[in-house]
């Protein structure tokens, strides 16, 4: 395949509508403690794509993050990275051979490169994987996603994960129609209840640094509501000031507030970067529910992205399917009320470069709430 890989400077990483690509999230994770790099890649399109002209080659670059696991082993982690997404029979040996090229430039003990791929699931696209009410089943077993992924590759050494860091599954919407349209594409439910919040006074506004305890006292309610883990305010300050704008791919962070007479009910962080807008972070009180503050917010949000010129909005997380069992089963009812398209993505995949120390850290990883980035 000869993939030629080289380190860059993090300020010259591509514009991309993947946040988690950027450099504006390499300052994020930067001033949360972790180390960053940045590399470009050239590969021969005859290797990556079908029916591809000879003597053509693709040139992209990845943002990588560095994860020390004690004072001697550490994990590369490369947030829905690489972006350019091969033919399917192409995607383990393309990986396969990246994750070698890319070997000589971490360090030495770093014990595996995790890649949580934005690729669609090759699962998504067959008529089979699907119910008879055109629900998603979902891929198959682990050993035979990874005989599939490995197929073509010398060492079959792709493992899939026991779980996924970032969403793999997702809806996307489409903002290059009206505001008219987008809204009759919707259910009637989520447009009436858009309504209804307007109607009962509802208000969104954009606020700064100074409203971010009221985000945070939100986001604690909504996380002791749905039994999830915390965050200390610190990681949204970050996430809320960190700038790139000296680079070639920053993104814009609004912090949205919902609020009834003064009174908070809900919030959002949403970030632009590309085309696209981007729904990270959200929170609402567990008071006033029926005033449907959230779904004003989604609505004034997806508004804001189409004027900065986004032609996407991103969901950023939902259940696979309808599944009442699903701890995200609620907020897939919330966001496919919205339209959109539901996506499914790869999810992470381990390259072992240590297979000892691999084995011990998978050991530990099944036993602990995982491992986050």
């Amino acid at each position: 395949m000869n993939i030629v890989i080289e380190k860059k400077d993090i300020r010259a990483v591509y514009e991309t509508s993947i946040i988690q690509q950027t450099a504006f999230w390499s300052e994020v994770k930067t001033k949360q403690g972790l180390q960053t790099k940045a590399f470009n890649f050239k590969v021969p399109d005859e290797s990556i794509y079908n029916r591809a002209s000879k003597n053509k080659y693709t040139h992209a670059d990845f943002l990588v993050l560095l994860q020390p696991l004690d004072r001697e082993y550490s994990v590369a982690y490369v947030p829905y990275g690489p972006e350019i997404e091969p033919n399917e029979e192409h995607q383990g040996k393309f990986l396969e051979e990246l994750s070698e090229s890319l070997r000589s430039q971490l360090p030495d003990k770093c014990i595996l490169i995790r890649y949580d791929l934005a690729w669609e699931s090759h699962w998504a696209k067959e008529s089979d994987c699907f119910d008879e009410s055109g629900n998603w089943n979902g891929p198959p077993e682990k050993k035979y996603q990874e005989f599939r992924f490995n197929f073509n590759t010398i060492n079959w050494n792709l493992r899939k994960t026991n779980s996924d860091i970032l969403p793999s599954n997702t809806i996307f919407l489409d903002l290059q129609r009206d505001g008219s349209q987008i809204l009759d594409a919707m259910k009637p439910k989520t447009r009436y209840n858009i309504n209804l919040s307007y109607r009962k006074g509802i208000t969104v506004r954009k606020v700064g640094l100074e409203n971010l305890h009221v985000w945070y006292a939100l986001y604690q309610e909504t996380a002791l509501r749905n039994r999830i883990h915390i965050n200390d305010i610190s990681y949204f300050q970050t996430v809320l000031t960190a700038r790139a704008e000296n680079t070639t791919s920053p993104a814009e962070v609004e912090l949205l507030l919902a609020e009834l007479e003064g009174t908070p009910m809900a919030a959002m962080f949403l970030v632009i970067s590309g085309h696209r807008g981007t729904y990270l972070y959200g929170a609402s009180s567990s008071s006033n529910r029926n005033f449907m503050a959230t779904y004003a917010l989604q609505w004034e949000a997806m508004k804001i992205a189409k004027e900065r010129g986004c032609i996407e909005y991103d969901l950023f997380g939902v259940a696979p399917r309808p599944d009442p069992a699903h701890p995200l089963y609620g907020l897939y009812k919330f966001k496919t009320g919205f339209g959109g398209q539901l996506y499914h993505r790869m999810g992470c995949w381990d390259y072992p470069l240590d297979m000892k120390q691999y084995q011990r850290f998978i050991g530990t990883e099944m036993h602990s709430q995982g491992y986050h980035v």
